[in-house]
């Protein structure tokens, strides 16, 4: 059988290859040569059909174990979060399924009230947008846009997918529908323009894939004290990176959910390795943002 390809493979168009050691450095507004994010995932599941993350074997529908642990992150696990993160005085990013308006619309009520940047996510986790043709899939962008500015009052600047599921069209859709930044594509420490069919700006945010609570906790079955340290070694080894001459500012993003992290006794790993965040935020050794003030801030660099 011959090989499948034997030249140039199949590329996306969307950016060019460059190494991060090849780039100009800049600095975030505090001067630190890191940024660090929470991007707290904050979902709705349909109850009876659909896709979900599962603590356990997957039952037939209706599927009350798994779907009873999920809704525990909205009624307990959110809140317990919140709690930390004030008591710590962090920023957050809220990514939000829109179906929560219709279902616990004082849970995102409450992230606004703390200041938090609201992220589209879709309207349930229980679909892929993938799936969706792609006036479909537009439809949905600009439906979940328009839902998070007229309950929140907030325009959201960025879409993270459901389960990180694009089509072909998906960061052409997102331009169009009047977003200016993407958490789809993990390939990069640092925010990077990608090219769209409309010439339109679409920035990709990096967005964990590893510092992230499903694929460690759950699908790796790790420990949350190991999650925990995680978070540790990658804040003290991204500092070191950045703060080499000459080197590139970072961004270090956390991805929570509250439905795994919310739970008692990984909320108390969860805060020591907060605590430690926060300490290099008070001595000024990282800048705390969201990723909407990420996307901005390189916006002003490359103008």
């Amino acid at each position: 059988m011959a090989a499948s390809y034997s030249g140039v493979l199949p590329t996306h168009n969307r950016f060019d290859y460059q190494a991060i050691n090849r780039r100009k450095p800049y600095r975030w507004p505090n001067g630190a040569g890191l940024a660090v994010y929470l991007g707290f995932n904050i979902e709705h599941f349909a109850f009876g059909e659909g896709m979900g993350a599962t603590i356990g074997p997957a039952s037939p529908q209706p599927d009350v174990l798994n779907y009873s642990w999920r809704e525990y992150g909205n009624r307990v696990g959110s809140w317990r979060c919140l709690e930390l993160f004030d008591s710590l005085g962090l920023p957050a990013a809220a990514l939000i399924n829109t179906a929560l308006y219709d279902h616990c619309p004082e849970l995102v009520a409450a992230c606004v009230a703390r200041g938090d940047e609201l992220v589209g996510h879709g309207h349930s986790n229980a679909e892929r947008q993938a799936a969706l043709t792609e006036a479909d899939e537009g439809s949905l962008l600009v439906q979940c846009r328009t839902r998070i500015q007229q309950e929140s009052g907030q325009t959201p600047a960025g879409w993270l997918s459901p389960w990180i599921s694009e089509s072909l069209h998906t960061p052409d859709l997102l331009a169009e529908s009047g977003y200016g930044y993407t958490l789809n594509w993990c390939h990069d420490d640092q925010p990077l323009p990608m090219r769209t069919r409309s010439r339109q700006a679409l920035w990709a945010v990096p967005y964990p894939q590893e510092l992230n609570d499903i694929p460690m906790i759950i699908a790796r079955q790790m420990d949350g004290k190991d999650f925990a340290q995680m978070i540790i070694d990658q804040l003290d080894e991204m500092l070191e990176q950045s703060q080499a001459s000459g080197s590139a500012p970072l961004v270090m993003g956390i991805a929570l959910h509250p439905y795994i992290v919310g739970q008692p006794y990984r909320l108390r790993h969860l805060r020591h390795a907060l605590q430690h965040v926060a300490t290099a935020r008070d001595r000024g050794q990282v800048w705390m943002a969201t990723p909407g003030d990420i996307f901005r801030h390189a916006v002003q660099v490359a103008a």
